[in-house]
């Protein structure tokens, strides 16, 4: 089967212009590389598992343009997106004599991408760096927009910086290898796309949803090239996410108390978020904002796309106390991204007590 042709997505931000190219082989290829930043070093920072599968041939792309081209491998996984890990980097750095012109690639998911990412925002103030997701959720969210962080125990992406990559590069034979419950995790950002922007992609994710889970090329081009152009055009009007950007939150303030409730790595992001959509689409209907078959309808697409919608169990007050912390929170309020109307999405609070009432549906309490 001949190669996809590669597609191109630009983001514009007043942070940074760049490009998110969308292909069949790209790290095999000689294009997607040039034009980058010039450096004498650069360091490609994966984990074991991704390093194995496609460092080398990272490596053997990236070798004519950097003198000085260096591997690193962080721990595996999100209990690991922490300070600890963060410091391997900046050890790896300074060990070598990095100086502000040293370009980072980051090749992973998204806790590779987002460490790769904040170290590139603080070492000497700031250095470029390139993501390379190997994952469908990297691919579609978390390497695009410029969102760095790690975990700390009391919250999830508490500690980080805005700062954009300057090329994005994804590759979607790297999704071949990529295990089927990382696979559904992606799906639940793409998913997310629907509801709070696009409601003709929802029809088609659903049309589709049985291309995209058996790896179909054509289809998970399609799901990867539309999520970044909704991303694109709202990162470009509210990088910062003083307004706009919150609603690509959809799910997560549901989602991150469940990540942080059980402990990080229990469940993956994409399945936290997935549940966490269910929860926020039945919040919404709860006030009024849509319908309750509206809601019904995610729901059966989560359930579908291979995704928990049975919320775990925890006390209703923790929940309420890990969602007090999430980042949109204000003096103390939860808010939350809700449906105003299908495709349409905004920040608003809920009462408590609605709030109690559909995790305990949810959850059987």
């Amino acid at each position: 089967m001949n190669a996809l042709p590669a597609q191109r997505v630009a983001v514009a931000t007043p942070g940074g212009r760049y490009d998110i190219l969308i292909g069949d082989g790209l790290l095999q290829q000689a294009a997607p590389w040039q034009g980058l930043p010039r450096a004498a070093q650069a360091v490609i920072v994966g984990n074991p598992t991704v390093d194995a599968a496609y460092g080398a041939a990272l490596q053997a792309a990236l070798a004519p343009h950097y003198a000085g081209l260096t591997r690193l491998c962080l721990p595996d996984g999100e209990a690991h997106k922490d300070w600890a890990s963060l410091e391997l980097i900046f050890d790896h750095l300074l060990a070598r004599g990095c100086d502000r012109r040293t370009v980072l690639f980051a090749l992973g998911g998204g806790v590779v991408g987002d460490m790769t990412g904040f170290a590139a925002a603080t070492y000497m103030r700031g250095v470029p760096f390139v993501q390379v997701p190997t994952t469908l959720l990297a691919q579609v969210d978390s390497s695009v927009g410029g969102k760095t962080a790690i975990n700390h125990p009391r919250g999830k992406n508490m500690i980080g910086a805005f700062h954009q990559p300057v090329r994005v590069v994804c590759d979607l034979a790297t999704l071949d290898t990529l295990p089927a419950r990382e696979m559904a995790a992606g799906l639940a950002e793409v998913i997310k796309y629907g509801p709070i922007a696009d409601m003709d992609f929802m029809d088609w994710v659903e049309a589709n949803l049985p291309a995209l889970l058996a790896r179909d090329r054509p289809a998970l081009a399609q799901a990867v090239r539309r999520s970044c152009e909704i991303k694109a055009r709202v990162v470009g009007a509210d990088e910062r996410e003083s307004g706009l950007r919150a609603i690509l939150n959809f799910g997560h303030t549901f989602g991150h108390a469940i990540e942080t409730g059980l402990g990080h790595g229990v469940w993956l992001h994409g399945e936290a978020v997935g549940c966490g959509m269910v929860l926020a689409a039945e919040l919404s209907a709860e006030l009024g904002l849509v319908a309750p078959a509206h809601a019904q309808r995610l729901a059966r697409l989560v359930e579908a796309a291979g995704l928990p919608v049975r919320a775990p169990a925890m006390p209703l007050e923790r929940w309420l106390e890990l969602m007090r912390i999430d980042k949109k929170a204000e003096g103390g309020e939860i808010r939350f991204v809700l449906l105003e109307a299908p495709g349409r999405a905004a920040v608003r609070p809920a009462p408590d007590d609605l709030v109690r009432r559909v995790i305990a549906r949810r959850t059987g309490a």
